[in-house]
């Protein structure tokens, strides 16, 4: 493999863990294309960004011709855009249905397809999706049906996907992560929120960056959905 400079991509990295992600790459010397609604330009010249809905077809396009103009190739994938709303599951309104399967669904299949397009070209890749640990086990406490529906999807799809490229020289992971503090947790919530998790802290965004780095250096795993959860997909756990 060229010994160039490597070449991620992350969605969602204008906040959060996308932003942590763009930091970390860089801090590792990767040239990093970031992508988001509200994404800004930046005068780091390793970086390009670019504004646009995740689940558009045309922002795949931009951000992977960006990629391809700017740096020449893409070793990484990030799909870290989703959205979450907890709420009973009688009232989702179609609307919100509609909103977790263009961010969540639609904006993985576009970025991922046209990612696997070039990964397959140049003969190696790492397409790396954020999950959610209620995929594997749901909480009464937090009612989010539609982000196992759509986060469900997206494990499954990273198995069949790692097994479809498993000899193109291409791995595809996912990490599942319990709640984590990010902007759309306010402080005051924090407390409650670090309780649902059997260690009893929230995540934090470095957790996350930890896990897609390791999975990102792993030629040997794909397939993999790594839970970074505090335990809560090992199973329940009585609050005291």
């Amino acid at each position: 493999m060229s010994t160039e400079q490597k070449v991620a991509v992350v969605t969602g990295a204008s906040q959060g863990i996308g932003a942590g992600l763009l930091q970390a790459f860089r801090d590792r010397n990767y040239r990093v294309v970031a992508t988001s609604r509200s994404i800004k330009p930046v005068s780091d010249s390793n970086i390009a960004t670019v504004q646009g809905d995740v689940a558009a077809p045309d922002t795949a396009e931009r951000v992977f011709r960006t990629a391809v103009e700017r740096f020449g190739r893409v070793d990484t994938l990030v799909n870290n855009a989703g959205m979450f709303m907890a709420k009973p599951f009688t009232l989702y309104s179609q609307s919100d249905y509609a909103t977790y399967i263009a961010t969540n669904v639609t904006g993985f299949f576009h970025m991922t397809q046209r990612v696997l397009e070039l990964m397959s070209k140049q003969g190696h890749g790492h397409v790396v999706t954020i999950t959610t640990s209620l995929v594997d086990q749901p909480m009464t406490s937090i009612p989010a049906v539609l982000a196992s529906l759509t986060k469900g999807a997206l494990s499954a799809a990273t198995k069949a996907l790692a097994i479809e490229y498993a000899r193109t020289g291409i791995r595809v992971n996912a990490v599942s992560p319990g709640i984590i503090k990010t902007p759309m947790h306010p402080a005051e919530a924090h407390q409650a929120l670090a309780a649902l998790h059997p260690m009893g802290r929230m995540g934090d965004v470095s957790d996350i960056v930890d896990a897609v780095l390791y999975l990102d250096g792993a030629g040997f795993v794909t397939g993999e959905i790594l839970h970074v959860d505090g335990g809560q997909a090992a199973g329940h756990h009585v609050l005291e």
